[in-house]
């Protein structure tokens, strides 16, 4: 019988055949990841982990049931027990679950969590989205001021910048408070009633559970038809509006170009205040690098104490396809320094001895251990991309030198094995 991996989901490999799996290989997300880290501590978030899975009635609650996410993408199924679980659609909520659950409010007033986690939604793929995809999150929970906003937009903006993705473009809206939003959606569904024959089906579903979504219709006689809606900035109140001023103001300050989009709501029910989206040219029609945005109240509705909070999350697939589409700058891959090839018995215990000692030492090294010929050990070692080679037989052994040669040059050097880790070490922090 013959297996194949499941619809809307794929292997990440050190090295994939397929011309167009180069986005799959694994030392880019390894460095995709690095890069995170080192941004997120700079930034002072500290990593958190969720499970897999919870229980299904944490994403009707907190996404919204209404949502595309709720109403369509959620892998939803049973235990053993007879409970309802759901494998984790987005980031927030599991995280919220655990603040909510460990009483974390009452250790500081002020938390910044990070996450690189798989995500789970049944939608058709495309380019970038695929049915376990992973995200780049981050939660930052007690902070009203709009320089959190403007601190987690920054960590964003820093994240592609420092990866050397170009030609990005920051969307930026304030969806306002509660009473905000109720009446825009009345001014909203007044101004549509008369197009209500023309709009999509997707949009005459969304017209009574959620009219405010419309506005993310990516059909076009939708957008021509929003064209003079009115917007949702002109509803916003006093303390709405000047919440939204200073983010903007602090973006110019900090050097962050941005575009104004009325239209920009996000996907989640439980967004207020400033949204935002980062999107880029590389992946077509499906653009969005990553956003997020505020969602003041959303721990109070799930049980918790009332802390605002903000947050975003970003797709690694779509990063990495954007990074290779721009030829972004990419680091090699990890290879041997050196490669080891024992000539007997003998000589591939002492390599082996060798081998562990340096790695000890930190070295990448590696031998080859299942008695091949030499030109075949050759072959390997060319195939490792390994910089040094160093063949050992019973003459070396006895003498006490070898011979170390350079792959790339053919250069060759006398070296008494002694000093084998002290030469190594030696090449292996010039080249670093």
């Amino acid at each position: 019988m013959n297996f194949h991996i499941a619809k809307g989901v794929f292997d990440i490999l050190p090295e994939d055949p397929d011309p167009q799996g180069a986005w799959r290989q694994s030392h880019l997300w390894q460095y995709v990841e690095k890069t995170i880290r080192e941004i997120a501590c700079e930034f002072g978030y500290q990593e958190i982990r969720t499970p897999l899975f919870e229980s299904t009635d944490l994403f009707k609650r907190s996404v919204g049931l209404t949502s595309d996410i709720v109403t369509k993408e959620m892998y939803t199924f049973e235990d053993k027990g007879g409970r309802s679980l759901t494998l984790r659609p987005e980031g927030t909520a599991p995280i919220l679950r655990a603040f909510i659950e460990k009483n974390l409010n009452q250790i500081a007033p002020v938390h910044k969590f990070f996450y690189i986690l798989p995500m789970f939604r049944y939608e058709r793929q495309q380019a970038g989205r695929y049915r376990q995809h992973h995200q780049f999150g981050i939660e930052a929970i007690g902070n009203h001021s709009p320089l959190q906003d403007v601190e987690g937009i920054h960590l964003l903006w820093t994240f592609y910048e420092r990866l050397g993705i170009k030609n990005v473009h920051l969307h930026l809206n304030s969806i306002g408070n509660r009473e905000t939003r109720h009446a825009y959606r009345i001014a909203l569904q007044e101004y549509l009633k008369p197009f209500f024959e023309k709009l999509s089906p997707e949009s005459k579903e969304r017209f009574q559970t959620n009219p405010l979504r419309i506005l993310d219709s990516k059909n076009e006689a939708d957008q021509n038809i929003l064209k003079e809606a009115p917007q949702i900035l002109e509803f916003l109140d006093a303390q709405g509006k000047a919440h939204f001023e200073q983010v903007c103001h602090l973006l110019k300050k900090i050097g962050i170009p941005y575009q104004i989009n009325n239209k920009l709501v996000r996907g989640l029910d439980y967004y207020n205040h400033t949204v935002f989206e980062i999107t880029s040219q590389e992946l077509g029609s499906q653009n969005s690098l990553g956003g997020g945005g505020r969602y003041d109240g959303l721990m109070k509705e799930m049980g918790g104490a009332d802390l605002p909070a903000f947050g975003f999350g970003a797709g690694l697939e779509r990063v990495i396809q954007t990074l290779l589409a721009q030829k972004a700058p990419i680091p090699s891959p990890s290879t041997p320094l050196l490669f080891l090839i024992p000539m007997g018995e003998a000589a591939a215990l002492k390599c082996f001895e060798w081998t562990c000692a340096l790695r000890k030492a930190h070295l990448p090294v590696e031998m080859e251990m299942s008695g091949k010929k030499i030109k075949a050990a050759m072959r390997m070692a060319n195939a490792m991309h390994a910089r040094f080679i160093l063949v050992i037989g019973d003459e070396e052994l006895h003498s006490g030198e070898a011979t170390l040669k350079e792959m790339a040059t053919g250069r060759e050097e006398s070296l008494s094995l002694d000093l084998l880790i002290h030469r190594l070490q030696d090449a292996f922090q010039k080249n670093t």
